[in-house]
């Protein structure tokens, strides 16, 4: 006798679980467990990889707005965070279409098989435009993302689990990602049909204050002659300067700046009381700001892609750059003797500043384009130009 059982859809294995009691089912893919964190949405088209990885990300599950992810695959080549064992960066990713098959030369595995190898909790067939506008009107959103291959959750305590999360707001979590000791990075960029080299020439000694830091982000400096000795968040200014740099670069990183900023902007301040030239990025821009008496502020949704407008007052130019902050520089608290080099075309946020008549300066976004455009990489000329200025040579052309 046949059943007569009705049919049912399959038992999802994977749910995403908001603060607000939100639950959107889908399918589990990646690590298994579950994932706390702040959901936001990326509109990059490419450069998964180098998102997953990127530091900044901790403490964040990203939505992938472009609906194919995947399709390249996985390689050990296109990874962000210094230690790849550490696991840096997103902690769970959400997708809308299901991981295909990798169609790419360079690709040595399989998208899910290296999300399950570095512990990244993550979901597909999720309507992602929907949860990007979700996203966009309430805020970035605190979360619980849970795979379990059975489809068997406790909801109620998952949703327990996403209110009780603190949020980005007030936490340091540069000191979960920074280097544990200092090391000497060479690598150049990656080349074509060759891969990445090692920089033999290094005329330049540039010590990059390690919150977070992109490979590259080092890598660039590295093309243009700097040896550069990457250092924990935590070191002082007294080390620093016994180290004698050319120049201090202040990285990226993840966290809300004004907690980072409590052992971080003093150490920014004595650096300040030389004529060392001073280059910050992302966070490194925020807690600059910070050290010069500014302050930051939590964005509704913060910025992340590859994709967003930026005007450099300083040139009258128009670039797309890669932005991925939750934090902001508010204008409005900017000091006398700090100048806004560089302000975002979509909501007129602050993305740059320097200190007038001094070699110090900083932008909000990404201008080593890992993913993204190129149209940035001439501030890394820049401010080399300013360690060549003090060395008494000539200037590079930034273009």
């Amino acid at each position: 006798m046949a059943s007569t059982a009705p049919w049912s859809e399959p038992r999802p294995t994977a749910l995403l679980v908001l603060a607000d009691g939100t639950v959107i089912e889908g399918r589990g893919i990646g690590a298994t467990g579950v994932a706390v964190g702040e959901v936001c949405f990326n509109t990059a088209l490419t450069g998964y990889q180098e998102i997953l990885t990127d530091p900044s990300y901790a403490g964040q599950i990203v939505t992938f707005t472009f609906p194919h992810i995947g399709n390249v695959g996985a390689n050990g080549e296109d990874i962000e965070d210094l230690n790849p064992a550490a696991r840096s960066g997103a902690v769970g990713a959400i997708f809308k279409a299901d991981i295909t098959d990798p169609s790419n030369y360079r690709a040595s595995e399989h998208l899910d098989q290296w999300l399950k190898r570095r512990g990244i909790v993550a979901l597909a067939g999720v309507d992602t435009r929907a949860l990007t506008a979700l996203l966009r009107e309430k805020g970035a959103a605190n979360a619980v993302l849970a795979h379990a291959p059975d489809g068997r959750f406790d909801v109620e305590a998952l949703k327990s689990q996403a209110r009780e999360w603190g949020g980005l707001l007030g936490l340091d979590l540069a000191k979960a990602v920074t280097s544990g000791q200092s090391s000497v990075w060479t690598e150049t960029p990656w080349v074509w049909n060759e891969g990445y080299d090692e920089t033999s020439e290094t005329p330049y000694h540039v010590v990059a204050v390690d919150f977070g830091v992109k490979r590259n982000i080092l890598r660039m400096m590295s093309s243009l002659g700097a040896k550069v000795t990457v250092v924990p968040a935590t070191t002082s200014a007294e080390d620093i300067l016994a180290m004698r740099p050319d120049g201090v670069f202040l990285s990226n990183g993840p966290g809300d700046p004004a907690a980072t900023g409590e052992y971080a902007v003093p150490m920014i301040r004595e650096l300040l009381k030389t004529d060392i030239p001073v280059f910050g990025i992302c966070l490194g821009h925020q807690m600059l700001a910070l050290a010069l008496g500014a302050k930051t502020i939590k964005m509704h949704q913060g910025h992340h892609g590859a994709n967003h407008p930026v005007k450099d007052f300083t040139t009258g130019k128009v670039e797309i750059v890669s932005m991925n902050h939750g934090f902001a520089v508010d204008s409005d608290s900017l000091p006398e003797g700090v100048e806004e080099t560089h302000v975002s075309l979509f909501d007129g946020s602050n993305c740059g500043i320097s200190l007038v008549g001094r070699p110090v300066f900083s932008v909000q976004h990404h201008p080593e384009a890992s993913p993204g455009p190129q149209d940035s990489h001439y501030l890394f000329r820049r401010f080399m130009n300013l360690v060549r200025e003090k060395k008494g040579e000539p200037a590079l052309a930034e273009r």
